[in-house]
């Protein structure tokens, strides 16, 4: 499983000033891979013959922490294959920790080891309101650069991160939720979530009711948890659906119930009865049921570039003593159709996570 425009405003999730520079959507979007080696000649980096670490002066091989909340959850494969290809572009070391589970004190706990081991730069998925402010306080006042992936704390916050690599959580889940309003104007919609209140996945949720709110009054919308367990997500959609056989729309906004919307699907003829589904991520079984037509939509949000630009962004502000600073950086929103799934079922890459080999794709 598992490949917007820059601006000066305020991130939607963040309310912070995002400053994606050569870091955002030109550099890791859609062209990512083609604008890499231009980035790294800039950066005084040798991009000829067949690979080359570039000339970046001596360094230290540093060591970036990566404190995840599903640690062994299939989204995350491609993910970990984006530090794995960075820090070995970039000679650096990483470690992935936190938790399996979503348990906050596991992933607060990990985090303040690495802050004692002396960790030179953090990625954190702050899926919590508050939890982590203290930790990135103490990991920013002993020189720990700390950046946020995947989840970002609130607006408003406190969390002195220094940038956001991810997607826009709201705007995702408004974007889906207009979507659906544009075939939906009536009866009763169903939001899948593993862990609500979860800062990776609650707003996308929030966002999708107010659109529908807001274009589709007349749609009843019920929020439904399913769990952080894989397996039991798929189970938890199918007793919803038993239930509530005269549902109009099933959608989730993680990856497992995204899986499990499609599993019960295909079991129960949903296509043919009308039901809107949709989701988001890159689970196999989800682009196979979209190409077989028994799952409507699924969201990309390059799990990849959650990995690899948090690395690039660390080393550079490692390198520099601080004057690159990190930027928010908008990992995008990709409607994945029946129309444009081929590729990602015809290929398989480290981008989406379907291999663990290094391809170069290009024509």
């Amino acid at each position: 499983m598992k490949p917007k425009q820059d601006q000066d405003t305020p991130d939607q999730e963040s309310g912070r000033i995002g400053r994606r520079g050569f870091l955002g959507k030109a550099a890791f979007g859609a062209a990512g891979a083609a604008a890499l080696p231009s980035i790294l000649a800039a950066c005084g980096t040798s991009t000829g013959g067949a690979g080359s670490e570039g000339n970046f002066p001596s360094h230290p091989k540093w060591n970036f922490v990566f404190v995840n909340h599903v640690t062994t959850n299939p989204f995350f494969t491609p993910t970990q294959y984006g530090i794995q290809d960075a820090t070995a572009l970039l000679g650096c070391s990483y470690q992935w920790t936190g938790s399996a589970s979503s348990n906050v004190s596991e992933m607060v706990t990990a985090m303040n080891t690495a802050i004692s081991a002396k960790a030179d730069g953090i990625a954190v998925a702050i899926i919590d309101k508050s939890a982590f402010d203290a930790p990135t306080a103490q990991a920013i006042a002993a020189g720990i650069p700390v950046v946020s992936y995947n989840a970002d704390a609130p607006a408003g916050s406190p969390n002195k991160r220094l940038a956001y690599i991810g997607q826009d959580l709201y705007q995702s889940g408004y974007q889906m939720g207009v979507r659906v309003a544009s075939q939906l104007k009536s009866g009763k919609a169903v939001v899948f979530i593993a862990t609500p209140g979860s800062l990776n996945i609650q707003p996308r949720s929030d966002g999708f009711q107010a659109a529908l709110k807001a274009l589709s009054p007349a749609v009843q919308v019920t929020q439904i948890a399913t769990g952080a367990d894989v397996n039991g997500e798929t189970t938890a959609v199918e007793a919803y659906y038993t239930g509530h056989t005269d549902v109009n729309c099933m959608v989730a906004v993680d990856g497992g119930s995204t899986q499990g919307v499609a599993i019960c699907s295909q079991k129960h003829g949903l296509a043919s009865k009308g039901v809107i589904t949709g989701g988001y991520d890159l689970f196999p079984k989800t682009l196979q049921l979209i190409q077989s037509g028994d799952m409507g939509f699924t969201i990309d949000q390059q799990p990849y570039l959650q990995g690899f630009v948090p690395v690039v962004q660390l080393f550079l502000y490692k390198l520099s003593g601080g004057l690159q600073q990190p930027s928010n950086t908008d990992t995008g929103l990709l409607f994945i159709t029946k129309d444009n799934v081929g590729p990602y079922l015809n290929t398989t890459t480290r981008f989406e996570g379907s291999t663990d080999q290094e391809k170069n794709l290009s024509p």
